[in-house]
């Protein structure tokens, strides 16, 4: 554990051609990660870490530059893209090494970032190894991404697998998960 038996959260956010959106990202990221900090939730230790999945524009510059300016952001790059969940898998065993838990979120914060806190308080009040973050609404998704998203899940049910419906790669996992 980090500071004063805080735990040391690791953000880890998979980036694939993201040049537009991580300076604009970047800072809300931080303010995240400061404003959990100063209210004492986690350590003074956690970091924000974006893997670069192979990205063609200057979203591996854009990291570095990040690193160099605040020690919280972390960079790490695959040598080409190899999809999503591969580079969010490359995060997380990363981060397993340095940190108590971690929550994963996408660069473009399609999710809400200030539910973090929320997510924190069940895995600190219920002891909860894992702890998904579930879109209480998909109105900004497109209708395809809506429809397929639906036939996903209800596909998933078919076979007998038990998902948890609307959820996104935002959640929390515990080092030990």
């Amino acid at each position: 554990e980090g500071t004063a038996g805080r735990p040391i959260l690791w953000i880890v956010i998979p980036c694939y051609n993201e040049q537009a959106v991580l300076p604009v990202t970047a800072p809300l990221f931080l303010k995240e990660l400061t404003d959990l900090t100063v209210s004492g939730k986690i350590s003074d230790q956690s970091r924000i870490l974006f893997v670069n999945d192979g990205s063609k524009d200057d979203t591996w510059k854009i990291i570095c530059d990040l690193a160099g300016q605040d020690p919280h952001f972390i960079g790490i790059a695959q040598s080409r893209n190899r999809g999503h969940q591969n580079a969010l898998l490359a995060g997380l065993m990363t981060a397993k090494d340095y940190c108590d838990v971690s929550i994963s979120m996408d660069a473009d914060l399609q999710d809400d970032i200030e539910a973090s806190d929320q997510i924190l308080e069940k895995f600190e009040e219920e002891d909860c190894d894992i702890v998904y973050g579930v879109r209480s609404s998909r109105e900004k998704d497109t209708a395809f991404k809506r429809g397929s998203a639906m036939f996903f899940y209800r596909l998933m049910e078919h076979f007998g697998a038990s998902t948890v419906s609307n959820h996104a790669d935002y959640r929390l996992m515990s080092r030990r998960a």
